[in-house]
């Protein structure tokens, strides 16, 4: 039984997505045989309705970010996400299927379809979740590390199993590699590994591994046991490079040498671009007299803020804006700009919460100095300082800067140094890991960061 439940992060991604698909496919056989009548034929529209239903529920909840597992495990989450998306799917397959078809309605179908949709969807995610974070169906996991990391072992087993087990794995036993603890302790880990799934080492230098660990690793793949390191596995559930784990194995881990981008995705991010620049410029054109106008009552100063920033190499550019705060608003330094910044005017609060206020960004696209995707450009004052921090803070420049990038949707608003640094983790995965897929991910993530008003 243990072998058929414990999922892991994928997996319970999967099992929540094929569960919503049946109750989607269920309402949605309720709905096309039931609340459309008149001229509707159900043989000749069932299957297409299924397919156009089955599209858009996947959109919407990726949108939404349903599928983040660490949310997920939160009852208010599951109680707003599953609402938020059973709504709007209801509504749009609905509208979509009237326009699309042009029939007529049966009411009663109609009002149990918009209102059982989601709270079927809800009450299947709380069920879900609260049986796949139960004990038994969770992956078990032997922690090995070195004593150097002994500090961060309650901090990495906490990442390892995620909010509530969120993660679908729970540590059971933790142990050192030190040569006495390990010896000492060699027989019981034989005894227990039966009985565990996956073993998650967090070592500093895999050439002075001891003999004892390297048979007792060896023993475990030989018997079927998933071996992660805490950086790989770190990187695969987070979706974020740990900078402060990698230590000297830094640059193996990124894979930069030898790294060739393919043509297909520069083709790609080229068309994204041009199609992006086309679609915001215009209405960059029709909105930038209207800011002229309201800045002569409410804002009064120049249009547009530009500011120098770092791109591609390093090469300092100038990045554009609609300006949100007052004139001479560094009169007394360069500080990084808050969620509640009071230098921020009531005009430019409300062009923030929008967005209006990047919109200008894509003359740097227009120029080349930027991307639409890709990390966001920092000045230099900062950059020092960050560089001082972290030496590979400056990995970020290898790619174009972007509007929007991965750091940007994945993480809050970043108010200061500390939060740059954690950026940087979501900014060198995307620079290691950026394709096609990605970008696309990006792309769909950020409606979901402008909806909510999350990120920068």
């Amino acid at each position: 039984m243990n072998k058929i439940f414990t999922l892991n992060i994928v997996e319970r991604k999967i099992f929540l997505y094929i569960g919503d698909l049946i109750i989607v496919v269920f309402f949605l056989f309720l709905m096309t045989r039931y609340t459309l009548k008149g001229t509707f034929n159900v043989d000749r529209y069932e299957v297409p309705v299924i397919v156009l239903g089955i599209a858009l529920f996947t959109i919407i909840a990726y949108i939404i970010d349903i599928y983040n597992l660490e949310r997920a495990a939160k009852a208010v989450h599951i109680f707003r996400s599953s609402l938020i998306v059973g709504l709007l799917y209801s509504f749009g397959i609905f509208f979509l299927t009237i326009i699309i078809i042009n029939t007529t309605i049966s009411r009663p179908y109609l009002i149990a379809f918009l209102t059982l949709m989601p709270f079927s969807l809800t009450a299947w995610r709380l069920i879900s979740s609260n049986f796949f974070i139960s004990t038994p169906f969770l992956k078990k996991v032997i922690y090995i590390y070195e004593n150097q990391f002994e500090s961060e072992v309650k901090k990495n087993i906490k990442n390892i199993q995620g909010h509530k087990n969120s993660n679908g794995f729970k540590v059971k036993f933790k142990i050192s590699t030190c040569h006495k603890t390990f010896t000492k302790n060699s027989d019981r880990l034989i005894k227990i590994l039966p009985k565990v799934d996956t073993i998650i080492l967090r070592i500093q230098n895999y050439q002075e591994v001891s003999k004892e660990l390297e048979s007792f690793l060896t023993r475990a793949m030989f018997i079927g046991k998933e071996v992660f390191t805490y950086t790989s596995f770190y990187e695969t559930s987070h979706e974020a490079l740990p900078i402060h784990l990698v230590g000297n194995n830094f640059y193996e881990v990124l894979q930069l040498k030898n790294s060739k981008t393919h043509y297909i995705y520069v083709l790609f991010k080229k068309l994204i671009d041009i199609i992006l620049c086309t679609t915001i410029g215009i209405p960059f054109m029709i909105i930038t007299p209207i800011i002229i106008f309201i800045n002569l009552f409410f804002n009064k100063g120049p249009l547009f803020y530009k500011q120098k920033r770092l791109g591609k190499k390093g090469k300092e550019f100038y990045v554009y804006k609609f300006r949100s705060m007052v004139t001479n608003a560094e009169k007394d330094g360069a500080r990084m700009s808050t969620m509640n910044d009071s230098r921020v005017t009531p005009f430019g609060s409300i062009m923030r919460k929008l967005r209006i206020d990047e919109i200008p960004q894509i003359i740097s696209v227009l120029q080349g100095n930027m991307s639409f995707i890709g990390p966001r450009p920092e000045r230099k004052f900062f950059v020092d300082q960050l560089d001082e921090m972290n030496p590979f803070y400056s990995v970020r420049h290898v790619i174009k800067p972007g509007i929007t990038g991965w750091a940007q949707v994945k993480y809050k608003y970043g108010e200061n140094l500390d939060d740059s640094l954690k950026k940087l983790e979501y900014d060198l995965y995307y620079i290691k890991n950026r394709s096609v897929t990605l970008d696309l991910r990006i792309l769909f993530k950020t409606i979901t960061t402008v909806i909510f008003s999350r990120g920068v």
